[in-house]
């Protein structure tokens, strides 16, 4: 069935839509929805095998190419880079860089965000949670821009100078079930595995995740029937497999939670937490 509409997805790194929501956004483009994609910055902080940077002048050249790859895969009309840099992991020395993305001024980045919606004019617009995930700065700070870009959209008494004003229909987050992360936690700690230095540079703290409030799960994305798209755009990113994606215990459990679905948390219009829904245009 095809349908009408536009949508724009707000995200801070290359694989941020493949490893997150490309399965909706596959789904989506598949039915006919035009779909932009806004990353702030090329994933510079990323540590990338050397025999992945054979042809490249730098991790972020080959991570463009990556996630230009994958958006031919998942049907994203144009991929929109901001120019900042990747800020790295909290308390990594990537934080201080004059062009990570952290150290620009919200309203800066919002304003830009601004300019997009403007131009485009999506029916809605999806980002991150407000924890970004798992807590990683560059997730949060654009979750944050993009919010109040949603909110200032409309009001043409803001950013006047980005064009006539213009208010988006909806703003998701995208959010998965912490309970995964409960379970995980504890597998680890049978298998003797430190669940707080989790991941290839053992920057995720699994625990913290866990203890994380859970985000009402709105509206459930069943994209079983592009699943396959999904899977070939994640294959592009392949200087981001790490043990999160290589290891078999993790790959099955992700399976069993995920199975196919991906979930969304309504931030506007507010809604009832108890409201459920298949289709996020509904």
């Amino acid at each position: 069935m095809n349908k009408s509409g536009k949508i724009l997805a707000v995200l801070a790194h290359p694989d941020d839509e493949s490893f997150g929501m490309g399965g909706t956004l596959a789904m989506y483009t598949r039915q006919g929805v035009e779909v932009h994609l806004i990353c702030a910055t090329k994933g510079e902080a990323g540590e990338v095998d050397p025999e992945f940077l054979q042809g490249y002048d730098s991790i972020a050249s080959r991570r463009e190419s990556e996630l230009l790859c994958a958006s031919e895969h998942l049907g994203i009309a144009r991929v929109h880079f901001m120019g900042y840099r990747d800020s790295g992991m909290p308390g990594s020395k990537d934080n201080q860089h004059p062009k990570a993305l952290i150290n620009a001024p919200l309203e800066k980045v919002a304003e830009e965000i601004v300019a997009y919606i403007r131009k485009f004019q999506p029916d809605l617009v999806l980002t991150f949670d407000p924890v970004g995930g798992y807590h990683h700065p560059d997730h949060i700070h654009i979750q944050k821009a993009a919010t109040l870009a949603f909110q200032a959209a409309g009001d043409p008494g803001q950013y006047p100078q980005t064009g006539p004003a213009f208010q988006p229909e909806k703003l998701y987050y995208h959010i998965f079930p912490r309970r995964f992360m409960r379970v995980l936690v504890q597998v680890l700690r049978l298998l003797g595995t430190d669940p707080s230095k989790f991941g290839r540079n053992r920057d995720i703290d699994l625990v913290k995740l866990a203890g994380d409030e859970d985000y009402p799960p709105h509206v459930q994305i069943n994209y079983q029937k592009v699943k396959d798209k999904k899977e070939k755009a994640s294959q592009c990113h392949a200087s981001q497999i790490s043990f999160s994606t290589q290891n078999p215990l993790l790959r099955r459990l992700t399976k069993i939670f995920n199975a196919g679905k991906d979930t969304f948390m309504q931030a506007y219009p507010p809604v009832a937490e108890n409201y459920r829904a298949k289709d996020l245009f509904g």
